[in-house]
């Protein structure tokens, strides 16, 4: 190893190192700010914004509760979830994606933690807003996409929260609206308000419209008295509507049935084919009216066919009202005994002759078929007549002579109604007997004796002696006999206890 160590300079070439061109540094950067500062030039990059501004940007994160959009500015803007869409709850990876480029209105340019608010919705609002005015002002129809059921209606995506009424969905009132969701559907805008941004649309309103002709050649051709099948289509309070194939007619309740009906519900429900006759056609009002108890027997009508006045039909007491009692002699068939027809002596309830489902015989005493009403009465039964002809059917026409009379075995005497119960004891107070008579004192005697036996008896068992004794005596009609008669047996009662 050499201990001498030879350098050279380095500005002379060397045998190994070639000569060289002098070193020019490469020029990165200018100055172009022309005589800006660098932070006027940095404001002057990003985008001017204002509250309530239109601004577009790029998607750039999408979490669950918010989206952050690139507008240019310098910071991303936020969307909140719940201005993400006009839909409720809506999962923001279903309304934006990574990328895309929307609209947005701006909120807030500063919320109190420094970030920029930004609202998709909104700016739909602004833009359709906009196309919906020039709509409405030239009577034209927008198409939505049905996203929500809400009280009352549906919710419908027309760029904004369009409301759309449950009662002009379809030409009739539609009950389930729920499979109307996620379906497109046409509609008329009827009534608008940007300050309390309302818009109610009416689809009904539409089909009126696209379908006018077909419903003017099916009304021309519909003629009253015809009869047609149909499908019942809804069910109300007032009746039941019926699709006849272009067109609902209504069945008012009175036009169902020959019987009284409550609720139409009971006679017929939706999906029910049914055949009716048509009762009117309304072409200025576009109404038809429909009847379902034409197109059946009338009762009435059979009922004065094989009726007439003087015969005895028997029937069941349906109700009572303060001048007299209806009775069922017939399918659907009433007749009214007027309180002056229950007895021969004078009435002052009805119930002090018959009750409630008690049946019994009566005789025709008017039928009238135009007014349908029939009077009956109950006194006139009791002196006899012709029997009906199906109730000599029932009951065997050995029974009965040539003229109906019956001749069969003799009635059970014994066996009373709770009217007939009713009336012996209203005799019995009065002191008369079963004909309305006066009672002799003996008879009085033994009648009363029966009644008040079994009032004691009643009052013994429950230990009400001394309280329904002083009513009895009160009460008491016939006071002379009454009164003896208690005193003795109270003590017999007593007596027999001990």
């Amino acid at each position: 190893m050499s201990d001498t160590t030879t350098t050279t300079d380095p500005d002379q070439p060397t045998e190994s190192q070639p000569e060289t061109q002098a070193y020019v540094p490469r020029q990165i950067t200018f100055d172009d700010l022309d005589g800006q500062s660098l932070e006027d030039a940095y404001a002057a990059s990003m985008v001017a914004v204002e509250d309530g501004q239109l601004v577009s940007g790029t998607v750039v994160k999408v979490d669950r509760d918010e989206v952050l959009l690139d507008i240019g500015y310098k910071s991303e803007g936020v969307i909140p979830n719940r201005e993400l869409s006009i839909r409720n709850e809506v999962d923001p990876s279903k309304v934006v994606s990574v990328g895309d480029l929307i609209e947005a209105l701006v909120l807030q340019k500063e919320d109190k933690e420094g970030r920029l608010i930004l609202s998709k919705k909104r700016a739909q609002y602004e833009r359709a807003w906009g196309d919906i005015e020039k709509v409405k002002a030239e009577e034209g129809v927008v198409s939505g996409l049905v996203i929500e059921v809400v009280k009352g209606g549906l919710i419908v995506d027309i760029g904004l929260r369009g409301f759309l009424p449950a009662s002009l969905v379809e030409l009739r009132r539609v009950r389930d609206l729920q499979p109307y969701v996620g379906q497109t559907l046409d509609a008329k805008i009827i009534e608008l308000d940007k300050n309390r941004n309302n818009v109610v649309l009416s689809r009904r309103a539409w089909l009126e419209e696209t379908q006018k002709e077909q419903r003017e050649d099916f009304l021309e051709n519909l003629k009253p008295g015809e009869r047609r099948s149909g499908v019942v289509s809804s069910v109300v309070n007032f009746g039941a509507f019926v699709d006849l194939g272009g067109m609902d007619g209504l069945i008012h309740v009175s036009e169902l049935s020959w019987k009284h009906v409550d609720h139409p519900g009971s006679v017929v429900a939706v999906g029910d084919e049914v055949d009716v006759e048509v009762l009117e056609v309304d072409l200025d009002r576009e109404r038809i009216s429909l009847s379902l108890k034409a197109t059946q027997q009338d009762p009435w009508q059979e009922f004065a066919t094989n009726h007439q006045v003087g015969e005895l039909v028997y029937g069941r007491v349906t109700k009572l009202v303060p001048f007299g009692a209806f009775i069922q002699v017939g399918d659907g068939i009433e007749g009214l005994v007027h309180i002056s027809e229950m007895s021969a002596h004078h009435v002052d309830l009805p119930e002090q002759v018959v009750t409630p489902a008690e049946e019994l015989w009566v005789k025709i005493i008017d039928l009238d078929l135009e007014r349908r009403r029939i009077s009956l009465s109950i006194k006139q039964a009791a002196e006899g007549g012709v029997v009906a002809a199906e109730y000599q059917q029932h009951f065997g026409e050995q029974n009965y002579d040539a003229e109906g009379n019956y001749t069969g075995e003799k009635l059970d005497l014994d066996s009373t109604s709770e009217g007939q119960e009713a009336w012996a004891e209203f005799y019995a107070e009065q002191g008369l007997d079963a004909q309305g008579n006066p009672l002799s004192e003996a008879e009085a005697e033994a009648i009363v004796e029966e009644i008040v036996e079994e009032m004691i008896e009643e009052a013994i068992a429950e230990e009400i002696v001394e309280e329904i004794v002083e009513e009895m005596i009160e009460e008491a009609i016939i006071e002379e006999i009454a009164e003896e008669i208690v005193e003795e047996m109270i003590e017999e009662a007593e007596a027999t206890e001990e």
